[in-house]
């Protein structure tokens, strides 16, 4: 007999300071910001693509505080704003495959990170309650890939270093008394919020038969659908609400739901082109989702956990590190089943936004080294059916991996993180994350200069806001041809300029298929295109940068020089009279 012990399949070790198990939006986000912040990092994914639910393998579009646009000013920034913006510039026709792309390619520039994809986490090394190692098989290569590392950071959405670590962990709905929440069932239960299979269909020059499998459901009528002829009146991206799981294992029953979802969706598309009570014929189904997106699974318990009340309260805490907006939008646990019963298939009750998140739910309570970020932070279930949103995910994960750099830094825990937390914050900002409450420290050589302006009044570029707060636009307006001048009592070592620019905060970038919502198809108008940086040298202005084909928000140019006067010109926008300047300091 062959020795169980033996396997023809060698054990590749890696060591590294950071591993984050899961590349969805935000893993990649906790990978990049703790690269980017000097640190090796390791980022295992079970998938050969990036991105998680918002990649080409499920499709949907990132949600967030501004909720698809309805609320100006409140898109998610940092990280995530790079990666919207990038694909306008290099994706305008909005296709998955080049969003992946964009994602990959974010990750591989990144010198300080290194992936393993197509590997799937399956065992840990555990000394007392820190985690030393996290293993994965790779598929494409037949090899365990094993990681030795600092800190480790769960954002896989099923939580699986949960059951590798022993992590305290929460399942289902809590009891309404638990946490004093309203929308919270009356009774403690298992269930969840479900998993949609959507698909991707197109119009056509000619009619395009459709034939669904034998084992397709059949409905012959809308009203045998959530929300009757109004809820698939549209049809380029699917419907949310095919949706089971949530009253059976939203874990060991994917495989059997999936196949459940797959009976409804082509159902549901037989019913579209075939029933006759749809103009369809020259409709085809363009793709198909074979990879349930999820809800909810398990969530990790920290030191703070996130309720109901927090969100309504506006999440006021000394502690916050990312934000929310979307509203409690809580699934029916049944799902396209709930139909059956006239009940609605999700309930939006009502949320602020923005509302901010704490830095105690974002690490383990009972694993020392361990942070979380995405679906599985320490929250409720109702408050997850807030914070579950990719934008959210995404400023959750960009927080994790800018403390995860912190504390290799420091020699420090998660936990211990909370000590140095205006050092955290202040990265954060730096980095253009918003955090509600919060104003960004301008540098002091930028405080004390002088501040001239071709037109109208240029002090919002220094007051430690970088985007409108209500009605108050917290920018100064730079026609074309405008200049904004910072002048020094004395020449002064200027070492970098950073700048906030306008990446049309007021509209929409996600990449969404829906009805009557309309994204950007290339950098927004306002955006500055070509700008110059110069300085004042022996009386004269020099040229220090000049920047062609600008489309990202946040830019930081490096001056390297002494003078004692810097100045901003615009000279084009991607269309726009004017654009707005949030920020423009030197350091």
């Amino acid at each position: 007999m062959t020795d169980p012990a033996a396997t023809p399949f060698p054990t590749l070790h890696h060591n590294t300071d950071f591993c984050v198990v899961g590349g969805g939006m935000g893993g990649l986000c906790a990978a990049l910001a703790a690269a980017r912040h000097g640190i090796k990092v390791i980022l295992m994914q079970d998938r050969p693509v990036l991105g998680g639910n918002a990649s080409s393998e499920c499709r949907m579009h990132i949600c967030g505080a501004d909720r698809s646009g309805s609320i100006p000013h409140l898109r998610e920034t940092g990280i995530l704003e790079e990666l919207r913006l990038e694909t306008l510039a290099r994706n305008p026709l909005r296709n998955f495959s080049l969003w992946d792309l964009v994602l990959y390619d974010a990750a591989v520039r990144e010198p300080n990170l290194s992936l393993l994809l197509n590997c799937s986490c399956h065992n840990a090394g555990m000394d007392n309650h820190r985690i030393r190692w996290v293993e994965g098989w790779q598929t494409t290569t037949q090899t365990h890939q094993r990681v030795h590392a600092t800190l480790f950071a769960d954002c896989s959405g099923d939580s699986i270093l949960a059951p590798l670590t022993g992590a305290e962990v929460r399942i289902g709905r809590e009891g309404r008394s638990e946490f004093n929440e309203s929308i919270a069932p009356e009774q403690p239960d298992r269930k969840t919020m479900g998993m949609t299979c959507l698909f991707q269909a197109r119009r056509t020059d000619q009619p395009q038969p459709f034939h669904a499998p034998a084992w397709a459901h059949r409905f012959n009528h809308c009203d045998q659908l959530p929300y009757g002829a109004r809820g698939h009146g549209w049809w380029e991206l699917g419907y949310w609400w095919i949706e089971l799981g949530g009253e059976a294992d939203s874990i060991r029953d994917t495989e059997t739901l999936r196949h459940e979802l797959l009976k409804i969706t082509l159902g549901v598309w037989d019913h579209i082109k075939n029933s006759g009570r749809h103009d369809a014929d020259c409709w085809t189904l363009d793709w198909l989702q074979f990879l349930p997106g999820k809800r909810e699974s398990r969530r990790y318990v920290g030191d703070h956990i996130l309720t109901q009340n927090d969100i309504e309260a506006g999440g006021r805490f000394n502690d916050v590190v990312a934000y929310g907006g979307w509203t409690m939008d809580d699934h029916d646990t049944a799902g396209f089943l709930a139909a059956t019963t006239g009940r609605p298939a999700t309930i939006f009750h009502p949320a602020p936004s923005p509302y901010g998140i704490p830095y105690r739910s974002l690490y383990a309570q009972s694993i020392a080294n361990l942070f979380m970020a995405g679906r599985n932070i320490s929250c409720t279930h109702a408050a997850l059916s807030s914070t579950r949103v990719m934008g959210t995910c995404s400023v959750l994960g960009q927080a994790v991996g800018t403390a995860a750099a912190l504390a290799i830094q420091q020699g420090i825990d998660p936990r211990d993180v909370q000590h140095h937390m205006p050092t955290l914050q202040h990265r954060l900002m730096e980095d253009d994350c918003f955090l509600p409450g919060q104003t960004r420290p301008i540098p002091e050589l930028t405080r004390r200069a002088g501040l001239i302006a071709s037109t109208g009044d240029p002090e919002p570029v220094r007051d430690g806001f970088s985007r409108q707060i209500g009605n108050h636009p917290h920018a100064w307006i730079c026609p074309r041809g405008g200049m904004l001048t910072l002048t020094f009592p004395s020449a002064q070592p200027v070492r970098e300029i950073r700048l906030v620019l306008d990446s049309g905060m007021d509209q929409i970038v996600a990449a969404i298929f829906a009805a009557g919502i309309h994204p950007l198809d290339r950098p927004p108008a306002a955006m500055p295109r070509t700008f110059r940086i110069l300085a004042h040298d022996a009386g004269a202005w020099n040229v220090v940068q000049t920047v062609t084909d600008n489309h990202q928000r946040l830019v930081r140019l490096p001056v390297g020089r002494t003078t004692d006067a810097v100045r901003f010109i615009l000279d084009d926008t991607w269309g726009a009279d004017h654009s707005r300047l949030y920020e423009f300091s030197a350091d």
